[in-house]
Parts: structure tokens; C-alpha cells; sequence
């Protein structure tokens, strides 16, 4: 994969007469503080496919962890965050309240 990274890299940088690494210093880690900016976090990711005109709704996503937050879907791979879970101790109640987030 290194390999491949490297090559496309400079295929790119020679088509687009560009210089350095393809995709230096264009993403950044935060640190997820509050409820408020992980629910921010949690739409951000799940309306990506939408805002990227992959699909019209992010349910119809199948990588997307956004049945199991916002319609209570079982997943075997989704691991809620506690500050998720701290919305409301009722799942119906949680589930509303995410509802009313992603509006």
C-alpha cells in the first residue's frame, strides 16, 4: 500500500504540477469534550454519504451507524458511546432525542 500511496502521489503531483505529500495538512484530530460536539460529530459523519450525493437519506447507507443511533437498529459492530447512552436512560426517549437533533 505504500507503494501504491507513493505512486498515485506523484502521478498526482506531476498531472497537477503540485509538490509534497497528497494529502498533508488536511485533517486534524480533535477531542471530543462535550455531548454536544460528539452528536455534531455523529451527524457530520452519518449525512456525509448525503452531502456527497452517494445516497438520498443516511439510512440508505450500509456503512453507516445511523439506524442504530437514530431508529434503534441492532448492530453487531456499533459500540455506543457513553455520552450517547447519557442522553437518556429510556432507548425510545434517546432515540427522539437524536431524532430531533438530526432536524
Amino acid at each position: 500500500m505504500k507503494v501504491v500511496a507513493s505512486r498515485f502521489a506523484q502521478y498526482m503531483n506531476k498531472t497537477y504540477k503540485r509538490t509534497g505529500k497528497l494529502w498533508e495538512g488536511r485533517h486534524k484530530a480533535s477531542v471530543v469534550f462535550t455531548e454536544d460536539y460528539l452528536l455534531k460529530c455523529y451527524r457530520y459523519v452519518e449525512l456525509n454519504p448525503v452531502m456527497a450525493n452517494m445516497v438520498a437519506s443516511p439510512e440508505e447507507y450500509m456503512w453507516s451507524s445511523y439506524g442504530y443511533n437514530a431508529w434503534g437498529d441492532e448492530s453487531e459492530i456499533v459500540i455506543p458511546h457513553d455520552q450517547y447512552l447519557n442522553l437518556d436512560k429510556d432507548k425510545e426517549h434517546r432515540l427522539i432525542c437524536i431524532g430531533l437533533y438530526f432536524q
